[in-house]
């Protein structure tokens, strides 16, 4: 079964027919092609999938398109100004944060939220935040430190 939905991606509205069954992480690459959020586990262990849904880091392989019906969303794609790295990612690329950057756009709008949520989040609160994230590369130190030097920063959501 086929529905209209309607929704608002990094400030962009869009009108698309989809299946039912179509997970919100396919409608994004697929439908939309927006890439950089990457399916990983399809399970929501992973959290390579993370995107922003309304206010809330939301792992967008656990959740229907239709169910987005009407929402706003950014993915990594939308953290970007004019070209400009959002201090986010800026952070990630000064700390190196990243090796095979696979996990690093699920990542890094984990992290954005975190540090909307928690601007003075302690080494430990950043652990602990990004802990629905995996990494297989880094060991996460790195990472890390990207986060606080982007709390540190002031960092935008």
């Amino acid at each position: 079964m086929r529905v209209t939905i309607s929704v608002e991606v990094n400030g962009t509205k869009h009108e698309r027919e989809v299946e039912t069954r179509t997970l919100l992480v396919h409608f994004l690459r697929e439908d939309l092609g927006l890439t950089g959020t990457h399916v990983g586990c399809e399970t929501s262990l992973c959290g390579a999938c993370t995107i922003h849904m309304d206010g809330l880091a939301v792992k967008s392989c656990t959740q229907l398109a239709v169910q987005a019906d009407g929402a706003k969303i950014t993915t990594i794609e939308g953290l970007a100004d004019n070209g400009n790295l959002h201090p986010m990612q800026q952070a990630f690329w000064d700390e190196h944060g990243l090796q095979c950057g696979y996990c690093t756009p699920g990542m890094i709008m984990a992290a954005t939220k975190l540090v909307e949520d928690n601007p003075q989040a302690t080494e430990r609160e950043i652990r602990e935040g990004l802990k629905g994230n995996l990494c297989r590369c880094t060991g996460y130190h790195n990472i890390v430190k990207a986060v606080a030097a982007a709390a540190k920063a002031g960092a935008p959501s």
